[in-house]
């Protein structure tokens, strides 16, 4: 065998497995009907879903599919899902989650974000009705949207671990194009209903994972800052720091601390807020999540090679910063200590657990003190005394107890505590 068809032949045979693991390009929800999932109809090709129609964890799951470019992959399967919450919202309230997937995952029928992103909404569902009932109040109809693009282009392992560098590439086409103006148009359903002045608002929570937190902070931080500052003409007052819908949380978010940095500046600018501050933004990572922790600053060390990084030092409101550039760069968010400002962890005594206590969320948010504790259910956030207390941009650092590696973002501790997150920013 001569060396040529020695070496060309295992290339050959590599360039070929990669071929034929190359994930699908196509739409998966082609029909965009609304379908009643039933135990003997799972409703797979539809966009449109109503799951346990008229009971207290009754919910609708709507898709929508973008493709490698940021593009619609059919703009009617959007409108569809626009025009039916469009008809829900004019009749009652509406409490409306997103949810964003990241590497690896896809709108393929059966993909397990999928099936824990139902399970999610169903209790959340319940919740509703629960709280519902003790406030005196009709309940808002839940409604779920989940975002589905190409979270690998090769689905074959171990080969679909090289897609990353692909595929955070293809994060942020998607973040800085398509699910912008779905989300907005999203925002301005729950706007509409709330100008009829109903009994109970309608409210708008987005949640991104991994490479999809990296989505939704493309899509939204513009809008984050623009409605911080709030420079709207004959404005003559501070107000409490607005924000895109009513929170906005990024789970093991794959993206670099530096692109961050601004947000923690304009927030770590203003030295005090009001007592009735919401948060806007939540970025919670595990302290366990290896591919943010260890594979992302691996990746990142080829890429930023030739640029060039400085030092910052700030002293805004008499709390310190101290930013390396290059370190933040390579980083990502939720893995640069000086960046981050909460802790969350779980209760050391579980004699002292707790009930959720979604009726006490607001109280509890606007006592909270300079490097103090609070519990939450079963977990305690701790204030590090880096912001000034009720900062609306919360970059917490979770324990692994709580959260055990990149994927487990949705166990029940730490879906407790988004839950109660959602609770604080949306029960009125």
């Amino acid at each position: 065998m001569s060396l040529f068809r020695a070496i060309s032949w295992p290339a050959f045979s590599l360039a070929a497995g990669l071929l034929s693991g190359c994930a699908s390009n196509e739409i998966y929800r082609g029909d965009y009907t609304l379908c009643s999932v039933t135990p003997g109809n799972p409703c797979e090709q539809n966009s449109l879903h109503l799951y346990n129609d008229g009971a207290a964890n009754e919910y609708t799951l709507g898709f929508v599919e973008i493709d490698d470019q940021g593009q619609m992959r059919d703009r009617k399967q959007m409108q569809a899902l626009l025009d039916t919450l469009y008809q829900k919202a004019a009749k009652e309230s509406i409490l409306l989650t997103v949810f964003v997937h990241g590497w690896h995952h896809n709108a393929r029928p059966g993909d397990s974000n999928i099936e824990s992103f139902k399970e999610n909404l169903a209790r959340i569902s319940q919740v509703e009705s629960q709280r519902s009932k003790e406030l005196g109040r009709p309940p808002r109809k839940i409604a779920g949207v989940y975002v589905g693009w190409r979270g690998e282009s090769i689905d074959l392992a171990p080969f679909n671990y090289l897609t990353f560098w692909d595929r955070k590439s293809t994060a942020q086409d998607v973040g800085y194009l398509g699910i912008t103006e779905l989300l907005v148009k999203l925002e301005e359903i729950a706007n509409v209903r709330n100008s009829m002045t109903p009994p109970i608002k309608s409210r708008l929570v987005v949640i991104g994972h991994s490479f999809g937190g990296a989505v939704v902070f493309s899509a939204t931080s513009q809008i984050l800052a623009s409605r911080f500052v709030d420079s709207r003409e004959n404005k003559s007052y501070t107000d409490s720091a607005k924000g895109f819908g009513d929170l906005v949380v990024l789970l093991n978010p794959a993206f670099e601390a530096l692109r961050y940095a601004p947000f923690y500046d304009l927030a770590q600018a203003r030295c005090s807020y009001f007592p009735d501050q919401l948060p806007r933004l939540a970025i919670l990572t595990s302290e366990a999540d290896d591919a943010t922790g260890i594979l992302f600053p691996l990746g990142r060390i080829f890429s930023t090679v030739f640029e060039t990084h400085g030092d910052i030092e700030r002293n805004d409101c008499n709390l310190p910063l101290s930013l390396d550039e290059g370190k933040a760069d390579r980083a990502t968010v939720g893995h640069y200590p000086p960046l981050i400002s909460h802790a969350l962890t779980p209760v050391a005594d579980a004699q002292n657990l707790q009930r959720a206590s979604y009726e006490n969320m607001k109280h509890l948010w606007s006592t909270q003190t300079p490097g103090g504790s609070t519990q939450y259910g079963s977990t305690v956030l701790t204030h590090l005394n880096k912001t000034s207390p009720r900062n609306p941009y919360l970059n917490i650092r979770v324990d692994e107890s709580i959260i055990a590696d990149h994927n487990d973002v949705f166990n029940e501790k730490v879906m407790e505590f988004i839950r109660l997150l959602i609770s604080l920013s949306t029960d009125d």
